[in-house]
């Protein structure tokens, strides 16, 4: 396996796909790298040489921001965004969607799995709250 900027790039795919795998390259970034260092996309990631890597690493170093660069930088600009207590940074703080999605329904991937708030459904359920709130007032009358 190629190891480029600290990832294991898989061996058995193409040099475009396995290039995805860096934090920060998709498909359009990946195309323009290899046009770059002048290699063959299609190649398998195995058949690369150590000059094909050298070339690849050079030109990443050269004109793009990625893997742990990036995610330094999308860290500090959330931490910006919470620090002045803009819209966006209180959603942040909140765990809520920040690009204007709605909550009311749906939103489950930031809020979590769902908190029941309100009326008991169950009768059973409903019977023993009502029995445990009569035992609290019952005691509460005999300290009075």
């Amino acid at each position: 396996m190629p190891r480029i900027l600290g990832v294991d790039i898989p061996n058995n795919k193409q040099t475009l796909i396995s290039l995805q795998y860096i934090y920060g390259i998709g498909p359009a970034i990946a195309k323009a790298i290899c046009e770059k260092a002048k290699l063959d996309p299609v190649r398998k990631a195995s058949e690369l040489t150590q000059e094909d890597i050298s070339n690849i690493l050079q030109v990443l170093h050269e004109e793009y921001t990625v893997e742990g660069d990036l995610r330094r930088q999308v860290a500090n600009n959330i931490r910006r965004l919470i620090a002045i207590g803009s819209y966006r940074g209180t959603r942040h703080r909140k765990n809520l969607p920040v690009r204007g999605q709605r909550t009311r329904t749906n939103a489950r991937t930031r809020k979590g799995s769902k908190k029941t708030v309100g009326a008991i459904r169950d009768r059973t359920e409903r019977r023993t709250a009502a029995s445990a709130a009569e035992a609290k007032q019952a005691a509460a009358a005999k300290k009075k």
